[in-house]
């Protein structure tokens, strides 16, 4: 059985890379008004209660959007600013006591029109995702394999998706699993908007899972990687990145405004670092 609850790790620095990447992406494909499918291979319980136990055990949060809580108008690049603007939406008293997961960063900018489907295969955490989906119409939860479901869903009707894909990585065989989902779903869906975030726990796992990545012949891959530490063969994680294909024009000035700052901001040590690439041209 597998372990990985994401609510320990809530609102931490990697979320913090995810939500701002996500949101910017979401933002730019809400410009257009036909209807978008966002799919979510592994979405957790959708949003987190920061004073419950698991937030409370690691208290990651508070390294993560707890540095950023008190930014002023002006203060960071538009990108974060903007990501933290909408935690911030989801917590009505003004502290910091909830978390929007993906599904619920998602939900707050869709619009009616638009669908969520969200997979979630472990059971506790599926039952979460469907107490908080719960009158929500445009939503649809399957407690299953995320990353075999996902493959079937495509090409959406509306021909216009957001695919996030983004595994504990519990199981080694991820790292090439995701690679295959993502070869599978673009030969399905070339136009489509693909998200993958993954952990940078070792480096070399991380850089066989990129060639893999770039040798699908897939074009139109950009990568962007915050850390807040350099890269160690120690325990835990102290760096994330996420590998995008068919990026928004607009997200590379983004992330390039958006990361120095934040590896700034999120380093304890003072050794952040950021990485804002084209992996594969057009």
């Amino acid at each position: 059985m597998l372990s990985y609850r994401h609510g320990f790790h809530a609102g931490n620095f990697a979320d913090v890379l995810k939500h701002t990447v996500l949101v910017a992406v979401l933002d730019y494909l809400g410009r257009k008004p036909k209807p978008l499918v966002y799919i979510d291979t592994h979405a957790g319980a959708g949003s987190y209660d920061l004073g419950s136990d698991f937030p409370q055990k690691k208290r990651e949060y508070l390294s993560g959007i707890g540095r950023l809580w008190d930014l002023g108008v002006g203060d960071a690049p538009a990108a974060v600013s903007r990501y933290v603007d909408l935690v911030r939406t989801a917590n009505a008293a003004g502290v910091i006591e909830h978390y929007p997961g993906s599904p619920a960063i998602a939900r707050s900018l869709l619009t009616a029109a638009d669908r969520l489907i969200l997979f979630e295969r472990h059971g506790n955490e599926a039952e979460a995702l469907r107490r908080w989906a719960v009158g929500d119409r445009r939503l649809t939860v399957r407690e299953e394999d995320g990353l075999a479901g996902c493959i079937g869903l495509l090409p959406p009707p509306s021909k216009r998706a957001l695919l996030l894909i983004d595994p504990a990585y519990e199981i080694k065989s991820d790292y090439e699993q995701v690679v295959k989902t993502l070869a599978a779903a673009h030969r399905r869906f070339a136009t489509g908007v693909y998200m993958l975030w993954y952990p940078v726990v070792e480096r070399a796992r991380v850089a066989r899972m990129v060639e893999a990545i770039k040798a699908t012949g897939i074009r139109r891959i950009a990568r962007f990687e915050l850390g807040i530490a350099p890269d160690s063969d120690g325990f835990g994680m102290t760096a994330s990145g996420v590998v995008i294909i068919n990026p928004p024009f607009v997200l590379g000035g983004q992330m390039d405004e958006a990361l120095p700052w934040l590896a700034d901001r999120l380093s304890e040590s003072g050794e952040g670092w950021f990485r804002s690439e084209t992996l594969v041209g057009e």
